[in-house]
């Protein structure tokens, strides 16, 4: 349950997500909780994690241990996720089973990606996605993609359609709740071409 949104234009890359976390139908606001934060930090490359509230503190402890993960590119992204899965089952426990005809075992996350090399999304089958434009996860998705997609074209810069996409996340859905976070990134020359 949240909104993570990610927005790539003008030279910049933009990753934002919600404050709240839910237990079922508790709300765990951010003024009550020490740790509100949904985007974490790997040296130069943002993260924002859907699912579990548990798959946050998991992979901030698994990234300070494993520095050289790097996420500069699909492939490496998708390379990274690939050793990051049997740790996660090793170390942390995650049960890997989703549905009995899945063809890959499930990291069980979705997370956005952003950093100067561009925008991704990564999910349960560590399937890796590249943006050309903005994405959205987490519960509010529908509404932050929608609100996005409707002011694409105006003179915005990715900040503001960032914060647009979550704040249409917050009205609408449940599950997600402000304030945000929100991180800039100045894109290299190569990610502004695509």
């Amino acid at each position: 349950m949240t909104t993570i949104v990610v927005v790539k234009k003008n030279g910049q890359a933009v990753i934002a997500g919600d404050t709240l976390t839910t237990f079922g139908s508790t709300r765990l606001a951010s003024v009550h909780d020490a740790a509100p934060e949904k985007l974490l930090k790997h040296g130069d490359t943002y993260f924002g994690i859907a699912g579990s509230a548990a798959h946050q503190l998991v992979l901030e402890t698994l990234l300070k241990k494993h520095p050289e993960f790097k996420f500069h590119s699909r492939e490496e992204i998708y390379e990274s996720f690939r050793k990051i899965h049997p740790i996660l089952k090793e170390e942390a426990f995650l049960n890997p089973k989703e549905e009995e005809d899945d063809p890959y075992e499930s990291s069980q996350l979705t997370a956005l990606v952003a950093n100067a090399h561009g925008i991704f999304g990564v999910y349960s089958m560590r399937e890796v996605f590249e943006f050309d434009n903005f994405w959205a996860i987490g519960s509010g998705r529908d509404f932050a993609l929608g609100a996005m997609f409707a002011v694409w074209n105006a003179k915005k810069s990715a900040e503001e359609i960032a914060r647009i996409g979550v704040t249409a996340g917050a009205e609408y859905d449940t599950g997600t709740g402000l304030p945000m976070n929100l991180e800039v990134v100045k894109l290299k020359a190569a990610a502004k071409k695509k």
